[in-house]
C-alpha cells in the first residue's frame, strides 16, 4: 500500500477490539464534512492494515469489511433520511438514483455513475470516476485477491436491507487490480418484507 499504509501492512498483529474502534471511526467520519476526506482515507487504511494483519487470507479479510460496512450501512440510513429529506423509493432504478447522486454524494463526496442496467432492470453497476478510500493505496501482489473498498459492499448492502431490499453488491472492476475503472454491481435479490410480531399472522 502507498503513502504511510505500507508500514502497517508489515506490522504485528492487532486485537478485535482494536479492529472494533478503528470501525466506529470510519463511521464517524462518514458522518463528517467534505473536509475530513483524508482522515477518513488514513483511518479506513489503517482498519484494512489491521484485518490483513489479523487474517489468513484475502478472502476473509473482504468478508470481514463487507460486515463492517453492512453494519455500518444499517446505522447511517436514519442519518441519511434526515439529512437529504429523501422519501421511500418506488422502484429500483429511483433507488439506484438515490444511492449514486445523495448517498455517495453526501457521505464521500463522490457522485458514482450509474450505468449497465440488467434488461430486467434489477441489476445496474456504479461505476467511480475517484474513490477517496484508494487515495495514496497500492496493492501488493501478494494480495491480489484483496477488494480493498470491499466495505462500500457492505454500506450499501446493509442500508438497502433497512429499507426491504436485499441485494447482492461486488466489485467486478477495481483500478487498484489493474482495471481501467472501479464497477460495483448491485443486483436486486428480493423485497423483505417487515416481521410480524408471533401471534400476529
Amino acid at each position: 500500500m502507498g503513502r504511510g499504509n505500507d508500514v502497517c501492512i508489515n506490522g504485528k498483529s492487532g486485537h478485535v477490539k482494536e479492529l472494533e474502534y478503528f470501525a466506529v471511526g470510519v463511521e464517524q467520519v462518514l458522518r463528517a464534512d467534505s473536509q475530513s476526506q483524508e482522515l477518513f482515507t488514513l483511518t479506513y487504511g489503517s482498519l484494512v492494515s489491521q484485518l490483513v494483519k489479523d487474517y489468513e487470507s484475502d478472502e476473509e479479510v473482504n468478508k470481514q469489511l463487507d460486515k463492517m460496512g453492512y453494519n455500518i450501512g444499517i446505522r447511517l440510513v436514519e442519518d441519511f433520511l434526515a439529512r437529504s429529506g429523501e422519501r421511500r423509493c418506488n422502484d429500483f432504478r429511483e433507488t439506484a438514483d438515490i444511492i449514486a447522486k445523495s448517498g455517495f454524494k453526501m457521505f464521500l463526496g463522490i457522485t458514482p455513475t450509474v450505468t449497465n442496467w440488467s434488461a430486467a432492470g434489477d441489476e445496474f453497476s456504479l461505476v467511480f470516476d475517484n474513490n477517496p478510500l484508494t487515495d495514496f493505496v497500492e496493492l501488493p501482489e501478494e494480495h491480489s485477491q484483496l477488494n480493498y473498498s470491499n466495505i462500500l459492499c457492505g454500506v450499501i448492502r446493509g442500508a438497502l436491507e433497512t429499507v426491504q431490499m436485499d441485494v447482492n453488491v461486488r466489485f467486478v472492476q477495481d483500478v487498484l487490480k489493474g482495471d481501467n475503472q472501479t464497477e460495483v454491481k448491485v443486483k436486486f435479490i428480493k423485497r423483505l418484507e417487515d416481521a410480524v410480531p408471533a401471534g400476529e399472522e
